[in-house]
């Protein structure tokens, strides 16, 4: 029981770090918090990590769009690792299992057809980070 529970604290943590996470994305991805993650993004697209105005509004509205569905998914998450999955009902855990799987093959194929390796690092690690708790549990 005490592995559970451990496990389910675990996933709890990783739901409102993907919760933050994509609060964050979404309102300051154009300040120096971001700065480390556009520099691994724009030369990839533009060439360059200085971006011209157009560029960089369209990228602060995309990440605007992708931190809110990363902080929807993250409420998500934490709602049914608080709830449901705590109370061991089978269907939490196989709607966590599918819906992180389906994200990150979906995720990093597109990733890695664009050759975006820093976003394929960065599923890895939050796949290993949701997906060894749901196997441990």
């Amino acid at each position: 029981m005490a592995g559970f529970v451990l496990w389910q604290k675990w996933l709890l943590i990783v739901g409102l770090i993907i919760t933050v996470f994509g609060v964050m994305l979404a309102l300051f991805s154009q300040t120096t918090l971001f700065a480390f993650f556009n520099q691994q993004i724009n030369p990839i697209f533009w060439g360059t990590i200085d971006l011209p105005a157009s560029a960089q509004a369209f990228q602060q509205w995309i990440y605007g769009v992708l931190g809110a569905v990363m902080a929807g998914w993250g409420i998500f998450t934490t709602f049914i690792v608080h709830y449901p999955f705590k109370r061991k009902e089978r269907w939490a855990w196989t709607c966590l299992a599918s819906g992180v799987l389906a994200w990150f093959v979906i995720d990093t194929f597109i990733s890695l057809s664009f050759k975006v390796y820093f976003n394929v690092a960065f599923n890895a690690v939050l796949l290993i980070g949701i997906m060894l708790p749901l196997v441990f549990s």
